[in-house]
């Protein structure tokens, strides 16, 4: 499977499709209805609303919208690397282990605001990448935090995703006290909108504006599937980077600037769930992004070949057998 998904063919579309369903087949044997939570942003929580009324008729709608998120972030990824050449060769080994790392938790497999949101991160990160030596960069860098003020709608701690634009825009591009605000400007504007709206309509709140925001840490019940799954993203991230700073001095400065991304882009994400915690694993999903960047560059550079054989099937025989065995997602 592995020398399958190392070449860049157009039929490697339809077989990560497939291979998808495959190990994600409970989430359709086992629909979950999704409940709106204090995190969910007003767009999100208008979104279930909507959804509702068919989800009660057929909650098979819901892992549908699930795998089709999934499955379309797994393929941006995968062109976003390829396109922009962060690897030695195209392949679409990013997709394959965004698949394999979204199985190996039953909440990540979810409808969900995190789920959705980790779209608009991958163009955001997309269009940072552009900014690179552009010489007029205001009308992206605005949009880049429209994007985010949008996605904070969707899951209101996303806000705090505000660190890492600038920091990425830090990185790219030399310091622009105009950009930073133009940026900042961007995240603002649908709150600024969505103000007015409330005003007009005779709704102010300023909680419905800026709901509570909180730092604590997580409750997450211990158990020894949970420790298997650290382990599977630890130990092929780890490897990946350790493959990734090896390669550094062959690499384009864009293409260095742009792992460095990827990794600010892992330490944001990692700090989302203790932002107004919950006691699940949902929101730990906004750091499968850059993990599959990691993992695939394990797959691709390890110099024993039978290592990125011994991952894969070792991930795919515990993900079906916390599926079928311990009827984690049942």
């Amino acid at each position: 499977m592995t020398g399958i998904f190392k070449q860049k063919s157009p039929a490697n579309i339809i077989v990560l499709l497939v291979f998808g369903v495959l190990i994600k087949l409970p989430i359709f044997l086992y629909p979950h209805v999704p409940q709106p939570k204090t995190t969910d942003g007003a767009l999100f929580t208008w979104l279930l609303g909507f959804l509702g009324p068919t989800g009660k008729s057929f909650p098979l709608i819901y892992p549908i919208l699930t795998y089709a998120i999934i499955y379309l972030q797994a393929i941006s990824l995968t062109t976003f690397i390829n396109n922009q050449r962060m690897m030695s060769r195209p392949n679409y080994f990013p997709g394959m282990a965004y698949m394999l790392i979204t199985s190996l938790f039953p909440e990540w497999n979810l409808f969900s605001a995190p789920l959705l949101v980790n779209g608009i991160l991958v163009l955001v990160l997309s269009r940072l990448f552009k900014t690179y030596n552009q010489q007029a960069a205001l009308g992206t860098v605005f949009n880049i935090g429209l994007a985010l003020g949008i996605a904070s709608f969707i899951f209101f701690p996303a806000v705090t995703f505000i660190i890492w634009i600038l920091l990425a825009l830090a990185v790219m591009r030399p310091f622009r006290l105009n950009e930073w605000i133009v940026c900042i400007t961007g995240v603002a504007t649908p709150f600024y909108f969505f103000g007015v709206y409330l005003f007009l309509t005779d709704q102010w709140n300023w909680q419905e504006i800026w709901p509570s925001f909180s730092l604590q840490l997580p409750g997450i019940r211990q158990s020894a599937w949970l420790a298997g799954s650290v382990f599977l993203l630890a130990v092929p991230f780890l490897a990946g980077g350790y493959f990734v700073q090896d390669s550094l001095r062959r690499m384009l400065i864009q293409v260095r600037k742009g792992w460095s991304l990827l990794l600010l882009y892992l330490l944001g994400a990692l700090l989302i769930p203790f932002v107004n915690s919950t006691d699940t694993l949902e929101n730990w999903i906004m750091a499968a992004i850059p993990l599959a960047a990691f993992h695939a560059c394990t797959y691709l550079y390890a110099t024993f070949r039978i290592l990125p054989l011994i991952l894969f099937w070792l991930t795919v025989a515990f993900i079906l057998s916390y599926q079928y065995y311990f009827h984690g997602w049942g």
